[in-house]
């Protein structure tokens, strides 16, 4: 059986930011961009706010996922933001 996998998207306070991931364990990883465990792009632009994330049931999918929203426009990231998060909360609190 294949193991759940997320599509997430992290960003700053000011909402300048977006970072897209993949991981299987959100509520994880989350925590890893909150409190800087690693270096790169999310700890250099302080990326700590949950704003999107999509649920899939294989880990190949997700991966396949992200790379497809990786590519695609900033209006049209922000505009799936906007259907399902439209103050840009942190979906993690």
């Amino acid at each position: 059986m294949s193991e759940k996998a997320y599509v997430y998207f992290m960003t700053n306070k000011t909402n300048a930011v977006l970072y897209i991931g993949v991981t299987s364990d959100l509520q994880k990883r989350v925590s890893q961009h909150k409190n800087h465990v690693y270096e790169g792009f999310t700890d250099k632009y302080n990326c700590t706010k949950l704003v999107y994330f999509e649920e899939c049931n294989d880990i190949n999918v997700a991966i396949a996922r992200e790379k497809q929203l990786k590519n695609w426009h900033r209006e049209w990231k922000n505009n799936l933001v906007n259907q399902i998060n439209p103050e840009w909360k942190d979906l993690s609190e």
